[in-house]
């Protein structure tokens, strides 16, 4: 078939590379665009913030202007002024009131971060955490892209119970650690070939794999000369060198796989969270919308904060806005104002994150916006003074997937929120009837999924 006089060829398309990487997805290249029967992505991204939101009484009309949720249900609600910055996704947006976990509503809000995307059981002295949504997913959909998933939060790492520093925990309940370093992250992520040729790199990952064969092999055979106690953290030791290995295994498969053209000049690598929050926070969004627009990953997470005072998202009010208490303090205050002080940074981290949905509403593929392809879940365990109960919640994005948007629901405690994990699940094609203690679905959340 010849192609017509005003479209661009693939020589003129990757021609001086450094120019392309800056160029959007343009009509002209629709060389690029799939086949009818090519299947679209489909992606999910979850964002957390800490320790609830503001939320005064309904009596309260002095500071209703300060309350996460509009005053009332419906379509026809109405913004506050803490979830105003995403207005304009009004129509691609459902808000959720009432959900919550039921084994975490005794829960302090600081326990209930662990179990935000997993309904895990953290009370007493017991800690039988599940596998958290975003895990099952990527078990699944990991078969499409370089990585599983994306797992990133403010400070890194793990934390420990009830003050964890990733949302994301694997099959066997145990944490996931969340990265935070900025040019690690684009250098591991987006460098596949680590600035070397591909022979060095094979030469490279081979040697790694050497490097855990041998481990393997020698804490086998130190295993059986363990106790009991010795023998399981092994177990979880071995675990993490089988994880290890696999993802040798599929950057070997990756590995002669050329990269999506992007452009990066636009990142500031290095932001200090000592100094700019907004760049700070900013940067990491830039590196998530980036991972789905050249699709290394379909799945992520992203904890904007620690609970309890702990980590550098504590002094983001000081810094962003001047006010001179940190966020845990803020949500427990009981001062004249602090509603409003609430209120004030609840915007500020929706603002933020209404910078990550302007990402990827503006961003192209080859199958339109991103935000089209992709559900995103933004919101926390708990609503106000820590109650692990009435989750602030929004859902976003989906369209093509079957998400249908533009209301504001309210639920009693009768439907778990693992309902909503069911239905996300779904609508990225993971074909699930049940997780953790869901009893089903959230009705006319989605509807019949697009192809």
């Amino acid at each position: 078939m010849s192609r017509k006089s005003w479209q661009l060829d693939r020589r003129s398309f990757l021609r001086g590379i450094g120019v392309i990487c800056a160029l959007p997805y343009l009509e002209g290249m629709s060389w690029a665009r799939p086949a009818r029967d090519a299947v679209r992505p489909k992606r999910m991204v979850f964002v957390y913030f800490p320790n609830g939101c503001s939320l005064p009484g309904r009596k309260d009309k002095e500071n209703a202007k300060w309350r996460w949720f509009p005053v009332d249900p419906g379509r026809d609600y109405e913004f506050t002024q803490v979830l105003e910055p995403l207005a304009l996704y009004r129509e691609q947006m459902t808000l959720l009131g009432g959900l919550s976990h039921p084994k975490s509503r005794e829960l302090l809000g600081h326990l209930a971060g662990d179990t935000w995307l997993t309904a895990g059981d953290v009370r007493g002295d017991r800690y039988q955490n599940l596998i958290s949504v975003d895990q099952v997913a990527a078990h699944v959909m990991k078969k499409h892209t370089r990585f599983p998933s994306l797992v990133l939060s403010v400070d890194g790492g793990v934390g420990y119970k009830s003050r964890v520093s990733t949302m994301s925990f694997d099959a066997a309940g145990k944490p996931v650690p969340a990265e935070h370093r900025h040019r690690s992250i684009f250098e591991r992520y987006f460098s596949p070939d680590g600035g070397a040729s591909s022979a060095d790199r094979r030469k490279s990952l081979a040697q790694g794999k050497k490097i855990v064969d041998l481990v393997l092999e020698d804490s086998k055979d130190l295993q059986k000369k363990l106790s009991e106690k010795d023998q399981q953290k092994m177990e979880e030791y071995l675990d993490s060198l089988n994880s290890v290995e696999e993802q040798v295994r599929r950057s070997e498969e990756w590995l002669n796989v050329p990269m999506k053209p992007f452009d990066a000049s636009h990142l500031q690598l290095d932001p200090d969270p000592r100094v700019d929050p907004v760049q700070y926070v900013r940067t990491t969004y830039d590196l998530m919308a980036l991972a789905l627009q050249t699709d290394i990953t379909r799945v992520m997470t992203y904890q904007c904060g620690r609970e309890d005072g702990m980590g550098f998202g504590d002094n983001f009010p000081n810094l962003a806005l001047g006010i001179k208490k940190g966020h845990h303090t803020i949500s427990h205050d009981k001062v004249d104002g602090h509603w409003e002080e609430w209120g004030r940074y609840d915007r500020w981290v929706a603002e933020q994150f209404a910078y990550f949905i302007d990402r990827l509403a503006n961003t192209e593929d080859e199958f339109g916006p991103l935000l089209d392809n992709t559900v995103v879940t933004y919101g926390s365990s708990c609503s106000t003074t820590h109650n692990a109960r009435n989750y602030p919640t929004a859902i976003l994005g989906g369209k093509s997937m079957g998400f249908r948007h533009g209301d504001y629901r309210v639920y009693d405690e009768e439907t778990p929120f693992s309902n909503l994990f069911v239905t996300l699940l779904n609508g990225v094609g993971v074909p699930v009837k049940s997780f953790a203690d869901s009893t089903g679905g959230i009705p006319d959340l989605l509807t019949e999924q697009a192809g």
